[in-house]
């Protein structure tokens, strides 16, 4: 028979294992603590106008190029000119020697003298018929003839003296004192460059080209006014060209090779820095879009199908995933033509934090600085 104190310890043992039994099963009615919405730097979007330029690679060539030939055949006398020097048109180059023209000249003169006064006496005899109309005729002919080759002979003569065709710097020669030269021969003297002013040449994707006609053809852009046709330049050197240029003209076709067309521009080279085939930078501007959207490059991103994409906190302070249409650089910008518009708040800090549908906290980006509606766009 148990004890009744042994029953009583039993009983006890029992209760108090069913309370903590009881205690662990009930639900906790502690309230947990609510997370903080994440923080992120905002960039807010306002359309502004902007100086459309195309940043494009070029080549310096010559205005006027003149390769010097000789016009008679003879032995080389003189080379009267400094190899790299500035030479002006009409300034003599090379002397030809001119014995065996000067020699021609005179027995020609004494032909056409002959021949015209044989011309002269006829014309009066034929007059009272002491000659015939027939006789008179071949002697006016013959005297034609002899002032033709009289004319020949100067001109031959006159062209022993080598003269500049145009004003330029003139290169190395390729013949010296003694040397044989001919009339109509392959190899030039020397050659002769104009460069003030001088041409940059340089070529523009198609595509590029028709894109830009097409937003100026719809309102889209505008033109730049007077700074339309005006380039600069930027040498290999990275310093920047002291003159502006103009554009000049474009080809007519474009180069089934590259797909591109060439412009050409005119430079003053008043200093002679720039020299024909100098590697150049040429930026051209192309026209002013007057609502164009400037977003931060550190608020845009590219998906694995290569869009460019971006993080916008909307009315709701939600974030939303955006698709956007990116066509180029403007320094720390990219120019978006698509996917944003005015008023639109772009993140560029906290990004780690965040993925579409958040609700957010903003605050002013610190790692943004303000856009430049005049940057050159590449």
């Amino acid at each position: 028979m148990n004890h009744p104190f042994s029953r009583a310890k039993a009983l006890s043992l029992t209760l108090a294992t069913s309370l903590l039994i009881s205690a662990c099963n009930a639900p906790d009615e502690t309230p947990q603590q609510a997370q903080p919405a994440p923080k992120v730097g905002i960039y807010t979007i306002t359309t502004q106008a902007y100086t459309l330029t195309s940043e494009l690679p070029g080549r310096t060539a010559a205005y006027r190029i003149a390769e010097v030939r000789p016009q008679v055949s003879g032995i080389v006398l003189q080379r009267l000119f400094k190899e790299g020097s500035e030479v002006k048109a009409n300034q003599q180059l090379y002397q030809i020697d001119p014995a065996i023209y000067a020699a021609t000249l005179k027995s020609a003169q004494a032909s056409y003298l002959s021949a015209s006064s044989l011309a002269e006496r006829y014309k009066t005899l034929v007059a009272d018929q002491a000659v015939s109309r027939q006789q008179y005729d071949d002697a006016k002919a013959a005297s034609l003839q002899a002032e033709a080759a009289l004319e020949k002979a100067k001109i031959d003569l006159q062209y022993t003296k080598v003269l500049a065709p145009i004003s330029g710097r003139i290169g190395r020669s390729s013949v010296s004192e003694g040397a044989l030269v001919n009339n109509g021969q392959v190899q030039e003297l020397a050659v002769i460059q104009q460069l003030d002013p001088i041409y940059v040449d340089v070529t523009q994707s198609a595509n590029d080209l028709l894109r830009l006609r097409r937003e100026m053809a719809s309102g889209q852009l505008e033109k730049a006014g007077e700074t339309a046709a005006q380039v600069s330049l930027k040498l290999q050197d990275g310093s920047v060209y002291p003159h502006q240029g103009t554009l000049e003209f474009s080809e007519v076709s474009v180069d089934p090779s590259t797909g591109s067309v060439t412009l050409r521009a005119v430079f003053p080279n008043p200093d002679g820095l720039l020299l024909p085939g100098m590697f150049v930078q040429a930026s051209l501007v192309s026209g002013v879009n007057s609502q164009a959207i400037l977003a931060p490059q550190q608020g845009v991103s590219r998906n694995p199908r290569g869009d460019a994409i971006a993080m916008v906190v909307n009315q709701d302070n939600q974030v939303e995933l955006r698709t956007l249409k990116a066509e180029r650089t403007s320094g720390n910008f990219w120019l978006v033509s698509e996917g944003l518009q005015d008023g639109d708040r772009i993140i560029t800090e906290g990004l780690q934090f965040i993925q579409p549908g958040v609700t957010v906290e903003t605050y002013p980006a610190k790692n943004v600085a303000h856009s430049n509606s005049t940057d050159s766009a590449k």
